[in-house]
């Protein structure tokens, strides 16, 4: 992830911290990308798939269950989360979106899966750069990042309440439903995140919706059924691909 100010880092170094998102959410990004890339071919190497803010690793390790025969690398900048996430994967490196760079050369990288951590980037431009650059041209991108237009967050603003995902303070929950703080500083329509993966070097292939986990019980048939239509899912699922391949 990209560095944060000093705030900023003892925050994400904090273990109440949420570094991992719903183990469904996880394995439906997987599929797509297990999709995507296809079997490993006997006599062909296996691809090479960097999961970019892989916090503890548990998102990684069920993204593995599917993504059979394919070399998995989670990289994250937070000595903690490494620590965590070396339980649970193979490989686990540390790295960062600026100040240097991710630690592996130009077009290296078959795949990124980049998993609900563009909402926490100071930075998301050079943040963008620096995945299209890891990538292979054709590579796939897998984002997965909360809408700001959710259905639900349609009707709170309506009503003049702060939407759920958006944060003012670092300090607690002020103005909207909920009450963990998870350090949000972005959030985008599906439509911004498609003009943005364009914009940024990507082509982008599909946008599908996914629910969330932290929806009422009540509730969640309806998140479920808003997954059909993408500017209204909780989740925003982009399946891009770098230009140039």
């Amino acid at each position: 992830m990209t560095r944060p100010p000093a705030t900023l880092r003892d925050f994400y170094e904090n273990p109440a911290v949420p570094v991992a998102s719903g183990a469904a959410r996880s394995m439906r990004q997987a599929r797509l990308l297990a999709r995507a890339l296809g079997p490993v071919r006997t006599g062909a190497p296996p691809a090479t798939i960097l999961d970019i803010g892989c916090g503890d690793g548990s998102a990684a390790a069920v993204a593995a269950e599917v993504l059979t025969g394919h070399r998995l690398v989670g990289v994250d900048w937070s000595q903690d989360a490494l620590r965590r996430a070396r339980t649970r994967i193979p490989w686990a490196v540390r790295g960062e979106l600026t100040d240097g760079g991710l630690p592996f050369a130009s077009g290296s990288a078959d795949a990124v899966l980049f998993s609900e951590v563009i909402e926490h980037l100071v930075d998301p431009d050079a943040a963008l750069d620096e995945l299209r650059r890891v990538l292979r041209p054709g590579g796939h991108l897998m984002l997965s990042t909360p809408n700001l237009a959710a259905w639900y967050n349609r009707g709170l603003l309506l009503a003049g309440v702060q939407p759920v995902f958006s944060e003012v303070s670092m300090r607690g929950i002020h103005g909207r439903p909920g009450t963990q703080v998870v350090g949000h500083l972005r959030l985008c329509t599906a439509r911004a995140l498609r003009g943005f993966l364009a914009a940024s070097g990507f082509e982008a292939v599909r946008i599908a919706g996914a629910p969330y986990h932290d929806v009422p019980r009540p509730l969640r048939p309806l998140d479920r059924a808003a997954c059909r239509v993408p500017s209204l899912a909780s989740i925003l699922l982009a399946h891009a691909r770098r230009a140039g391949g």
